[in-house]
């Protein structure tokens, strides 16, 4: 996702136990699809050296299969970390797993969510009906809402990340792969650990665990948890204060129980809690698109007039210098109706002239932000709260000696809330016009005093005397899940893995955008105001006063009066996207396994799987009432819902060789083929607009471009062929593979219209991975990931690019609609210059009939001539823009890893280790239009250890530095929409840093 030359100028500065649950049925299969070179890291501590004189790697045993087996005999791509090694690597949660895994990227996202992406393929679909395309487990149970890019790992027996998609075992609709955190699981011995750290940006933590036998065999207690405060790694120049801090904890109980020889188990709970100031998205990037001064051959234009010329943000490198900019704000449609003689707060008492509500300035005064990518300039702090509670009960009875059978649940409920400035760049006071003294429309006595002395109180932002832009994001989730499975064991040719699984999941999503001038043009007077000082109270469209309640139909815009922590979710004079949704899925799987030779063994799997998804379209409101185009003053009615069924029959075929190879000790050679599929959802709902003619005999006041109401589901069909290799009599491990997808209907989205579109793309996906350990000597162990990827879109792939809507034509102009209309459109360049020179020509100003030309509304009725077809390509939506050829998102063509570690004894029985680290990605897009602001440039990371320990071992110091060379990395790129000007919130990697800890054992 970024070539390595970074960006250096721009900052200053999770055994568990048998098999699995449902996730087993989806993912094993998947995985022998998958199955690319395999790779298990093991802990780094030195072993007993064999008579040649080097120690072996030593084994590591998975479940990627539902059964434990040494990862060098699973015919699948895994790599597999176990705890000690996590530690080592630190690798200390989900984002740092991309240092270890080839063909791996990760990223935060836009509305709390984030992309793992593996072999090319994440999640790159925004909404909530969207399944992720990495599944992410804990102890083999999939956890739909989860926590992997918040929580930290500890008391983790190890993590194993399944690359390709899942088709079988493992993993429900996984196409990219599976993430399995097994936690460690008591023991019959007493034991404990407390680690506890210090380092920089006052970052203190604290982890352990304590082992509790309780009768004998039969019952086991495990309690384990972890503490993180830190102060923050950005500073916010406006309120001085340091944000992007952390505090956070964990907790887990595991009870093993076992009351029967043939019976045991493990019933675990675990808490994560989080309220702090991290950042659900970082600094905001933009180039200034100052808009044409001149249209064919109309010159000279206004300020106004060019700036409905004016995307807001220019496509320019996000590398770029002018990239550390801020919008064109008079760009932004409630910007223009504020500036415009369309939201006026009274009449001028010397001159008789209508006020506008707001100055003809732009809000963000054409101002520069600092260079620095963690610093940011914002009216608010971001605010962060996370809890979840996770509950997990796993029965493995031994039906017979070769038969056993695995019961396991699961319980999941998840909370989030996030609040963060909208914007995060610098604004200018002054851009409200003063209400004070003015008259009202007929004369008779003082207009609304609703901007004294040019400050506007908004009820949830406060009071301002400039732009104030805040949006908050939650979600409430709860999951439950049920899987059993029976497996067979027998000393024959033959044996079998099959189950069932049940899902259900629901969840209610919510985004807000507050914006204080929005809730002033909601005051003010004009087709979306109010004209009244009181909230409550409005002048509806027959001049009457009323008064304004969310069930009400007075034709007036209800202004949700509440403060900011207590509203109640009805106004319109916020943006609101809520997303209630319900998935029961239920899937019957198998797989059968048939050794043909002693050395060769066949493979084949199937699964049923039913996804019954239950979507309620709840469309936004902001600015509507029922007197201008829309259906209701207040609240957010809902649509019919939204019910979907994806069946689907996947499955995998393998074969395995484990052939005598003299140079080697031991050899798998494997071939897969898997089929892999993730179903489709629903699209976000769009606008609330009434469908009721505006006027007897006319359209209705709004009609936006239609979009398709469902997106398709995504299938796969993966094949690769892989070699693991021990060599060394066991000190070398050498893993190769290579993979090839062919894709259809991947799933991607963008922002129109205010809301998600969800497209599909065909693609072709390939590659070659390569993962080695070697222990060289009894104290020097290397190890090493390299992976190489590839991806092409399909031949005719098109799609509408909101960055580039003209694609460069110069015979037509991008052009801004009025504040009914949240997209902009594209026009030819003539109609424009001919709308500009009737205006001139009639005394009007240059944008006096800019706001009706797109279509859509039925204010275009109002221009003096009316365009052609050809004068509005697409509809008025712009040209397609060609992706034929271009490579997917977020997927960077290598990626690099390498590690070394030397063991030292010391006098006296101590021990010392070193370690290094080094991972690098190259170049990639952040999506898959491949214009110049969606490159993001190669980036590289290395991270420096040392451990003491003292002859007993039961104490450990370390230091460390992560991130050595504090380099900083645009790691994923969102653009926002076209009526917020296309700005580009981007998302990066941690800083340097640097700690010390010390662990005590008993």
């Amino acid at each position: 996702m970024r070539d390595t030359s970074a960006t250096p100028t721009l900052e200053p500065g999770r055994r568990f136990r048998h098999r699995l649950s449902w996730l087993a049925g989806a993912s094993a299969l998947s995985l022998a699809l998958s199955s690319a070179a395999a790779l298990a890291q093991q802990a780094p501590a030195p072993r007993p050296a064999p008579a040649g004189g080097a120690t072996s790697v030593g084994e590591l045993v998975v479940t990627a299969q539902k059964k434990s087996e040494n990862i060098q005999s699973v015919p699948i791509s895994v790599s597999a970390f176990s705890g000690k090694t996590l530690e080592a690597q630190k690798i200390e949660g989900g984002p740092d797993l991309l240092k270890g895994v080839p063909n791996t990227s990760f990223t935060k996202t836009n509305f709390s969510g984030y992309d793992l992406t593996i072999r090319g393929i994440g999640t790159e679909a925004v909404s909530v009906t969207t399944d992720p395309g990495v599944s992410v487990n804990l102890n083999d149970m999939p956890l739909i809402r989860n926590r992997l890019f918040e929580q930290e790992f500890f008391d983790i027996d190890r993590v194993e990340v399944l690359r390709g998609p899942q088709g079988t075992l493992y993993g429900r609709n996984a196409t990219g792969g599976a993430v399995n955190v097994i936690t460690a699981k008591p023991t019959g011995t007493f034991a404990g650990e407390i680690k506890g750290e210090i380092g920089n940006y006052a970052s203190r933590r604290v982890s352990g665990f304590v082992n509790l036998p309780i009768i004998g065999d039969k019952l086991d207690l495990r309690i384990a948890g972890a503490w993180t405060q830190r102060a923050g790694y950005e500073f916010n120049s406006t309120t001085k204060d340091s944000i992007d801090g952390r505090d956070l904890w964990s907790g887990r109980v595991t009870l093993g129980f076992k009351p029967s020889e043939k019976v045991h188990g493990y019933l675990i709970w675990e808490h994560f809690n989080e309220n702090d100031s991290r950042e659900r998205s970082g600094k905001q990037l933009c180039t200034r698109d100052p808009g044409p001064t001149s249209v064919g051959d109309v010159h000279n234009l206004s300020t106004l007039a060019s700036a409905f010329m004016s995307q807001g943000c220019e496509d320019v490198s996000l590398y770029s210098p002018s990239a550390f900019g801020t919008p064109n704000g008079l760009s932004i449609p409630f910007i223009l109706a504020g500036v415009q003689n369309t939201q006026t707060i009274g009449i001028d008492p010397r001159t008789f002239n209508a006020v506008n509500l707001l100055k003809p300035i732009d809000p963000y005064g054409d101002q520069m932000q600092s260079t620095n990518l963690r610093q940011i300039a914002s009216l608010f702090d971001p605010t962060y709260r996370a809890k979840a509670d996770v509950v997990e009960l796993i029965v493995n009875w031994d039906v017979s000696d070769h038969l056993q059978l695995t019961s396991e649940t699961d319980l999941d409920w998840d909370n989030y809330f996030s609040s963060e400035d909208y914007n995060r760049f610098n604004t200018i006071p002054g851009v409200f016009n003063s209400s004070t003294g003015l008259l009202n429309n007929d004369l008779t006595g003082p207009a609304p005093n609703i901007t004294p002395h040019g400050v506007y109180c908004d009820p949830q932002l406060g009071c301002s005397s400039t732009i104030a832009g805040l949006d908050e994001s939650r979600a409430k989730s709860f999951q439950f899940s049920q899987e059993f499975r029976l497996s067979s064991s027998f000393k024959g040719p033959f044996n079998f893995s099959l189950g069932a699984d049940y899902t259900y999941y629901h969840t209610d999503e919510d985004y807000y955008v507050f914006f204080n001038i929005i809730t002033a043009l909601a005051q003010s007077t004009g087709p979306v105001g109010n004209s009244s000082a009181n909230l409550s109270k409005c002048i509806t469209p027959n001049g009457n006063v009323a008064t304004v309640t969310p069930t009400g139909n007075v034709g007036c815009v209800y202004i949700d009066p509440n403060p900011l922590g207590s509203i109640n979710g009805l106004g319109h004079n916020y943006f609101r996207s809520q997303n209630p949704y319900k998935l029961e899925s239920e899937a019957v799987f198998g797989e059968a396994y048939y050794n043909l030779t002693p050395t060769l063994k066949l493979t084949g799997g199937l699964r049923f799987t039913r996804d019954i998804k239950t979507f309620s379209p709840i469309p936004s409101q902001v600015l509507l009432s029922s007197a201008d185009g829309g259906t209701v003053d207040g609240g957010y009615p809902t649509l019919l819902d939204i019910k979907q069924y994806f069946p689907a029959l996947t499955g995998r075929l393998a074969i395995d060789w484990t052939p005598q190879i003299p140079f080697t000790t031991k050899t798998l050679v494997y071939a897969s083929y898997n089929r892999g599929y993730k179903a489709g959802g629903a699209n976000p709902p769009g606008i609330g607009y009434s469908t009721q003619p505006f006027i007897p005999g006319l359209p209705p006041l709004v009609q936006l471009f239609s979009y398709p109401a469902i997106f398709k589901p995504e299938t796969v069909d993966a094949f690769e062929v892989g070699a693991k290799n021990s060599l060394l009599g066991g000190a070398l491990i050498f893993n190769v593979g290579a993979f090839y997808y062919n894709y259809k209907n991947y799933q991607v989205s963008q922002i129109e219209d205010r809301t998600a579109i969800n497209e599909n793309f065909n693609a072709k996906v390939w590659g070659v991975e390569m993962e080695t350990i070697w222990q060289a000597t009894r104290h020097l162990r290397f190890n090493a990931q390299i992976g190489y990827e590839g991806s092409r879109l399909a031949s005719g792939s098109q799609s509408i690019d909101v960055e580039d809507r003209t694609q460069d034509n110069p015979a037509f102009t991008l052009l801004k609609a009025n504040e009914f209309i949240p997209s902009n459109c594209v026009v030819s360049t003539a109609f424009v210059a001919k709308i500009i020179q009737y205006d001139r020509a009639n005394g009007l100003s240059d944008d006096a009939n800019l706001g009706e030309i797109c279509p859509g509304s039925i204010l275009s009725l109002a221009l003096p001539f009316q365009p052609t077809m050809a004068d509005l390509p697409n509809g008025g939506r712009g040209f397609f823009a060609n992706v034929s050829g271009h490579s997917l998102p977020n997927a960077p063509p290598w990626t690099f890893s390498v590690g070394a570690q030397y063991d030292l004894d010391l006098p006296g029985g101590w021990r010392s280790s070193l370690r290094a680290d080094f991972y690098h990605q190259t170049a990639s897009w952040a999506r898959v239009y491949q214009d110049p602001i969606d490159r993001l440039r190669g980036w590289s990371n290395v991270n420096l250890r040392l451990t003491v320990a003292p002859p007993s071992g039961r104490l450990e110091v370390e230091v460390y530095v992560k991130n050595l060379f504090n380099q900083t990395a645009i790691t994923g790129a969102f653009i926002n929409s076209d009526d917020t000007a296309l700005t580009t919130n981007v998302f990066t990697n941690d800083p340097r840093l640097i700690g010390a800890s010390l662990k005590v054992r008993w």
